[in-house]
């Protein structure tokens, strides 16, 4: 388990020296290189970073949709690295609440609204009409529970995709880019209810480029090139340092180091590093 997590905080999920390589016909890709990281129950985790950094290699493995080449992953309190197709499979339906990007690749065109949340709450136990006419009424869709994808705005689509993705209680939400294709007000929207869900015990993680979802997060981890460049926090920015000592400093501190080099020094109890 990474260093920084919290003693004894319950965990929608996490990772430890998580590896992830592609092979293609010009050879390898190192899409992720030992990441380490926790994802608490009751937060909003952003995932932030340029195109090819690694965020959704990140979000395939912790939805047990890929494996990783190495490096452990856990989902609640399941250790799925290392899960035979049919056994993820089983997590990923009972454990994880994933969103697509495009609010219309989140549903089935034939269903109603209530539908969607039925079949999602069958894949992790019983249905109850209670909970989900609750969550329709959150997520402000209660008077369009009967309507079809097609005869819904994008944002609601979306809002929709967001409560079939946390009926009956999954232990993470995956989401890829949730806001990318809505409008400023339906994004603000549906942030705030991904806000009000944690609160009732749901842990989210989110890859975006949304500066509004980075700024509102509890926490938010930086990838570059596949390494956990940094972790910032409410209270404070954290670099990251791997198994090997390295430290990995945050993009706009490099600038400082035109020569890859530092002067590193332990001074009353502190460790400093500074352009030599």
């Amino acid at each position: 388990m990474p260093a920084e997590a919290e003693i004894g905080a319950a965990l929608a999920a996490s990772c430890a020296g998580l590896v992830k390589i592609y092979w293609s016909v010009t050879g390898e890709v190192h899409a992720l290189k030992g990441i380490d990281a926790t994802f608490p129950v009751g937060e909003l985790t952003a995932v932030v970073g340029p195109s090819g950094s690694g965020k959704s290699s990140l979000l395939r493995i912790l939805a047990c949709i890929d494996v990783p080449t190495a490096g452990q992953v856990r989902v609640g309190d399941r250790d799925v690295s290392a899960l035979s197709v049919r056994s993820r499979r089983n997590v990923r339906r009972a454990m994880v609440g994933y969103v697509f990007q495009r609010p219309a690749a989140n549903l089935i065109g034939y269903l109603t609204a209530l539908d969607h949340l039925r079949l999602a709450a069958k894949a992790r136990g019983p249905f109850d009409e209670d909970e989900a006419e609750d969550l329709m009424r959150t997520v402000g869709l209660w008077e369009r529970r009967a309507h079809r994808p097609g005869q819904l705005s994008g944002g609601e689509q979306q809002r929709l995709a967001l409560a079939a993705a946390v009926i009956g209680d999954p232990a993470v939400v995956v989401a890829d880019e949730p806001t990318a294709e809505l409008d400023s007000a339906s994004g603000e929207h549906l942030l705030e209810l991904m806000h009000g869900l944690t609160r009732v015990g749901a842990g989210f993680v989110v890859a975006t480029h949304d500066p509004l979802v980075m700024r509102s997060a509890h926490r938010v981890l930086a990838l570059h090139h596949g390494a956990l460049a940094a972790e910032t926090r409410a209270d404070r920015s954290l670099a990251v340092i791997d198994e090997a000592g390295r430290i990995q400093l945050p993009p706009e501190m490099l600038r400082h180091f035109p020569d890859r080099r530092a002067a590193i020094r332990f001074d009353d109890g502190e460790v400093r590093i500074t352009p030599p």
